[in-house]
């Protein structure tokens, strides 16, 4: 290979050298169909390195206990354990204190937990909330929920045929009627990312608070909630690196404190009579019951292991990765690339004129490469493309050119035998 990529990549090596942080992922070593494992479904979820599988074993071997009620050694320590990942998390986006931090099970849950919380108490009959047409399906679920509920409006930003939130549009939209903005910040069906600082200004401007889906932007884009000024900001632990089940809700306090809790049970609560209860100041007001002990502790765990290589390396890294890869496909013949926008994360969306999703990633699994195939949970998202699904690589910080190369290659045999 030489071409102008793989000049920049073998020059760039030297400072990023991914050969050895693919040694940190084990699964990275294991066979498919008899091939070397090429993961390229990182948008889905990522790998794990040793340090967080370590790191969470560690707990279950060595100190599991409940947290914050618990006197003894085992309870006091994995208490220490739990709160110090919160302020990892806190630090890792910049938020004011670690009582903005709110441990849930993941993106979805923290827009259900805004939208029944927030939601359920400020929203009235007539009002309107605004999301975009590329939302996951958990950022237009729970808000059609509550405006069924509520009887409130749920409109719609258009895009165009880049996938570009039409930002026009959207200050065509905004109103004395508008309650609400929940907007996804990078796309994980198109990888684009959107004017997410522009869409808050303007919506602030109207007093009117914002929500950011950052599930696909966490792990690929600096994130300053301050200097974004976001009023709420959700993502999951599994897509960073770190364990499945685990995610962060982000609020500004003003918006916490005014917020009834989203569940009831134990840690929520300061007192409780049967005539009535006092609730828990944050952020335990809202972490109702036993946490994910063990997947907060590997979330702060992944986050220590990305800021040791540095965010901004492994977003450079991807960036070349998907400039290589877009640059291979878009000679293959029928295949056309759903996405196109300027800025991207390390996401490429394409669909065959001839040849259905399912039987790329079918036909690719036992070339040893895993991509995800079908509708990414964004089904009015393919309507608007006109697609009924597509096949979808997306690039993790250990992938490498020579596994471009193995996808392309499958890519051409697909050619060949569906023609």
């Amino acid at each position: 290979m030489h071409n102008k990529n793989s000049t920049l990549v073998e020059s760039y090596s030297k400072l990023y050298d991914v050969r050895k942080i693919r040694e940190d992922f084990p699964i990275l070593k294991i066979m498919v169909h008899g091939k070397p494992l090429v993961y390229l479904d990182n948008a889905a979820t990522t790998q794990k390195p040793q340090y967080v599988i370590d790191k969470t074993n560690n707990y279950y071997e060595k100190y599991n206990a409940n947290i914050h009620r618990g006197v003894h050694a085992l309870s006091q320590e994995a208490t220490e354990a739990f709160e110090s990942s919160r302020i990892i998390i806190k630090n890792f986006i910049n938020a004011l204190g670690k009582n903005e931090i709110i441990f849930t099970r993941g993106t979805t849950e923290s827009i259900n937990l805004v939208a029944s919380s927030y939601g359920r108490k400020n929203i009235k009959e007539g009002d309107e909330i605004i999301i975009s047409t590329m939302e996951h399906h958990s950022n237009i679920v729970p808000w059609q929920m509550l405006c069924a509920e509520k009887n409130a409006k749920l409109r719609i930003i258009p895009i165009n045929e880049e996938g570009e939130i039409i930002f026009e549009e959207f200050e065509k939209m905004i109103n004395e009627k508008t309650k609400f903005v929940s907007v996804v910040y990078a796309s994980n069906s198109l990888g684009n990312v959107n004017p997410v600082k522009k869409i808050i200004s303007l919506a602030h401007s109207y007093n009117i608070p914002v929500m950011l889906d950052a599930a696909q932007a966490v792990n690929h884009l600096k994130i300053d909630v301050q200097q974004l000024d976001c009023d709420f900001l959700a993502f999951s632990g599994h897509k960073l690196y770190g364990p499945t089940g685990i995610g962060i809700l982000y609020g500004k306090v003003n918006h916490l404190e005014a917020m009834p809790p989203y569940q009831g049970g134990g840690d929520m609560i300061s007192k409780v009579t049967f005539e009535e209860t006092t609730y828990n100041e944050l952020p335990h007001k809202f972490e109702a019951g036993t946490p994910d002990i063990a997947g907060a502790i590997g979330l702060g765990a992944a986050i220590e292991y990305i800021e040791k290589i540095g965010l901004e390396n492994i977003a450079y890294h991807e960036n070349i990765l998907l400039e290589y890869a877009t640059k291979a496909v878009s000679d293959l013949q029928g295949l056309r690339i759903i996405g196109t926008a300027k800025e991207k994360i390390g996401v490429l969306s394409f669909h065959f004129e001839n040849v259905h999703p399912h039987d790329v990633g079918t036909f690719l699994d036992f070339e040893g490469v895993a991509i995800r195939t079908g509708h990414h949970c964004t089904q009015p998202l393919m309507r608007r493309f006109g697609v009924p699904a597509t096949s979808r690589a997306s690039f993790g910080m250990y992938n490498t050119i020579e596994e471009v190369d193995v996808l392309v290659n499958g890519l051409k045999k697909i050619l060949e035998v569906f023609g």
